[in-house]
């Protein structure tokens, strides 16, 4: 099922969210429809604040290339363990603050641990779009959006768009 994304300023962006104790079912039907969400929106990561559900989940797919296999992945209870020293700038978006761009910079590989849909835990390295995809969102799960990132009078300004598109949005 698509889900509402919520659009910041929203309080519920700004805090931080709860671990998850056990990998239920309605956590798994969750996952479902974030990746379905996110795919329709469309985005490569979504994470479950985002939806206003404050769980420790994100969702990603940083396969662009149409021609390749889709690698959707569920992480649950995502935690970066190890960061390199170099440094990449990719362009970020995200979907909570819609068609606004700001360069980030962020560690160029990382390595994650988290729990899959079974409750299993995984750890894999990541590097690129993928590393960071899921330092965007994880930072999601801490409250932190990547407009946090930036200097105070372009975040003020990406903020009082938003509240305008929210405005507009009402109204419609």
């Amino acid at each position: 099922m698509i889900r509402p994304i919520l659009i910041h300023p929203d309080p519920r962006l700004k805090k931080v969210c709860a671990p998850v104790g056990d990998v239920t079912d309605d956590l798994r039907v969750l996952a479902d429809d974030m990746l379905e969400t996110m795919y329709d929106a469309p985005g490569i990561g979504l994470a479950a604040p985002q939806l206003g559900v404050m769980t420790r989940m994100i969702v990603l797919d940083c396969v662009k290339d149409a021609a390749a296999e889709p690698r959707p992945l569920v992480m649950i209870n995502p935690r970066v363990i190890a960061a390199s020293d170099e440094r990449n700038v990719y362009e970020e978006g995200c979907l909570s603050i819609p068609d606004q761009y700001a360069d980030v910079e962020r560690p160029a590989e990382v390595e994650v641990e988290w729990l899959d849909r079974d409750g299993n835990t995984q750890r894999e390295g990541f590097g690129g779009l993928w590393a960071t995809c899921i330092q965007h969102e994880i930072d999601h799960l801490d409250g932190k959006l990547f407009i946090d990132y930036l200097k105070p009078l372009k975040r003020q300004m990406i903020t009082r768009k938003m509240v305008k598109l929210k405005k507009e949005r009402a109204r419609a």
